[in-house]
């Protein structure tokens, strides 16, 4: 796994920390924007079947449930910045899970860009270009892990 800067690191761990203790809201705005840039990833949500909307699925507890969940993982990964390493198999797992269920490796890159859009949408000015490649930095060592995961579940010809 690559390294992160100490200059990576403050800048990650401060503004995540200026985020708050609920990050739920904010995972809502990110998976609104994942799904505003990619509308079929609402399919993968099976809860959703009786859903007409990308509003009404992010309004679903069910829906709400994995959104902890997700910003759970970015908070571990956050709190693990010194030995992102220490997650490898977590993140393996969960690389094997998203492709088991049909995620797309081409979709951790949405995800990815949901995520800044959250963090400069919720940050505000304090979203400055440096915090940008921080955050990439740190995301890209996560997608590498994830995509290994995934990759020995096999491709099935989705890439």
């Amino acid at each position: 796994m690559e390294k992160l800067t100490g200059k990576d690191k403050e800048l990650i761990r401060d503004s995540w920390e200026s985020l708050g203790k609920n990050k739920v809201p904010h995972g809502v705005v990110m998976f609104s924007r994942l799904f505003e840039l990619d509308p079929e990833l609402l399919s993968l949500f099976s809860y959703n079947t009786e859903q007409e909307s990308a509003q009404d699925c992010l309004s679903s507890p069910e829906f709400l449930e994995h959104v902890t969940k997700v910003m759970l993982v970015i908070d571990a990964a956050v709190s693990n910045l010194d030995d992102l390493h220490s997650l490898e198999d977590y993140l393996l797992n969960l690389g094997r899970k998203h492709q088991a269920v049909g995620v797309k490796t081409q979709s951790f890159a949405v995800v990815g860009e949901s995520l800044l859009y959250m963090l400069q949408h919720s940050l505000g000015a304090a979203y400055t270009a440096a915090l940008q490649q921080a955050w990439l930095n740190m995301y890209s060592i996560v997608v590498a892990a994830m995509s290994s995961g995934w990759s020995q579940n096999g491709e099935r010809g989705s890439d």
